[in-house]
């Protein structure tokens, strides 16, 4: 436990863990997130994934972890004895009091400055809107002649000229001599883009230059080349470095090309294309021209006909043709009617026959005898099938009738209210019974009863 007095000389007792919390506490908001260099070492990989070490200088070193989330956003694999550039919060560890950063994010030292402008700038130009696709415009499909801001003696230009001697030696190229890194490279380059401008004799103009580290291409990333490109009038297409790289010129530009060589492919025609399409445009010319041709003399020899149809004594033939078969048409056209007509009658004068009144009531009175026939062998069959109903209906009422048991010799006995008497029990000495035989009632009175065990 720690006792400390306050102003007033009270005591205020802290416990190490309580210290260090607000040691903690005041440390991360005291000092906001700061960039630091250093050297690593005793650098540390648990399996968790995070990464501790030592940042290190001449005359200090410092406690860092880099916690596992932000080690795997890293580009590089960091070593010990490596100087790199770590963007940090400034910490405590409570479990053992030790002053420590907890780094964010970590860079190689050395370009890590250049990567950081080269952010800074790229942010600032695109919210200026030195960067929109609505402002780049279009390459010429076939330019006239090509401008070339490079270095004389490089590799790129030697790439530049062999595509375009091999694509379209036609085009005439213009070399723009500027040195393409180190001091005063940048404001070469914007001299140059400013005097293709003024002379006005290319269509185009390629800002080139071969591969290099960061700080070799630094001179493209220069915000007065970058408002150079974006004042330019003449489109301009970058093609810095390799593949990989990236400059602010490519942002700025009204097209970006991988490669010096892809540039220059993308700025001439090829021949072999340009040829075949020559040839193909000759050919359907020559086709379009035949087809013409052809359509005057069909509309020649159509009106020649005209001319020989117009004349009176073809007319005058014509019409007197058109009249005789008019004449064979009302021919056959009366004659179709005339035996039209006469089938017509021939058809009607059947009908009449087929409905004559005779016919027809012979044709009634033999369906009336039919009909009589049908209905009295109707009636005979309904006649036999009843009388067989009736006799088994019979059959089965006399079976169950009551008075067919009585003719076998039994009798009903009815109590003096007159229900059946079905148990001796059931009636009282003096009851007056009345009996049912086959023929006639009996009236009794009972004087014993015998009962059935």
């Amino acid at each position: 436990m720690i006792d400390m007095a306050d102003a007033a000389g009270q005591r205020n007792l802290y416990s190490v863990s309580r210290l260090n919390r607000e040691v903690r506490a005041l440390l991360e908001s005291g000092f906001a997130r700061l960039w630091v260099e250093g050297e690593i070492s005793n650098l540390s990989r648990p399996a968790s994934g995070h990464l501790y070490f030592t940042l290190k200088d001449a005359g200090a070193q410092v406690s860092c972890a880099l916690f596992r989330n932000s080690a795997i956003r890293m580009g590089f694999v960091p070593e010990n004895g490596m100087q790199v550039l770590v963007r940090a919060q400034v910490s405590l560890y409570e479990a053992r009091g030790n002053f420590q950063l907890i780094v964010s994010q970590m860079e190689e030292a050395g370009d890590g400055a250049l990567r950081r402008a080269f952010e800074q700038l790229k942010n600032r130009l695109h919210s200026e809107g030195l960067f929109d696709d609505a402002r780049k415009r279009p390459l010429p499909r076939l330019p006239r002649r090509i401008g070339v801001i490079t270095s004389p003696s490089g590799a790129a230009v030697r790439d530049v000229l062999t595509v375009l001697r091999r694509r379209f030696p036609a085009i005439p190229v213009i070399i723009y001599p500027v040195q393409v890194q180190g001091a005063g490279a940048a404001q070469q380059i914007v001299a140059a883009l400013r005097t293709a401008q003024q002379r006005a004799e290319c269509d185009v103009l390629l800002l080139t230059r071969g591969g290099g580290s960061l700080e070799d291409l630094w001179p493209f990333n220069e915000e007065i080349v970058a408002r150079a490109v974006y004042d330019c009038a003449i489109p301009v297409v970058s093609a810095v470095g390799h593949e990989i790289d990236v400059v602010i010129t490519d942002f700025v530009a009204d097209r970006r090309a991988p490669t010096p060589s892809a540039a220059a492919e993308l700025l001439s025609p090829d021949r072999s294309e340009i040829d075949a399409r020559l040839c193909q445009l000759e050919n359907r010319l020559a086709r379009l021209l035949g087809q013409h041709l052809q359509q005057r003399r069909d509309r020649l020899a159509w009106l020649e006909g005209r001319l020989q149809q117009c004349h009176p004594g073809r007319r005058l033939q014509q019409q007197a043709q058109r009249l005789d078969e008019l004449e064979q048409r009302l021919r056959r056209a009366w004659t179709h009617r005339s035996a039209g007509l006469r089938s017509r009658l021939e058809a009607l004068v059947g009908q009449l026959h087929r409905h004559s009144p005779a016919q027809q009531l012979q044709r009634l009175d033999n369906l009336t005898a039919q009909l009589a026939q049908r209905l009295k062998y109707c009636i005979h069959i309904q006649l036999s099938w009843r009388r067989e109903k009736i006799a088994v209906l019979s059959r089965a009422l006399d079976a169950v009738s009551p008075l067919a048991t009585l003719q076998r010799g039994y009798s009903i006995t009815l109590g003096s209210d007159g229900s059946i008497m079905r148990n001796a029990s059931d009636a009282g000495i003096g009851d007056t019974l009345e009996t049912r035989l086959a023929k006639g009632r009996l009236v009794s009175r009972v004087t014993e009863i015998i009962k059935r065990s």
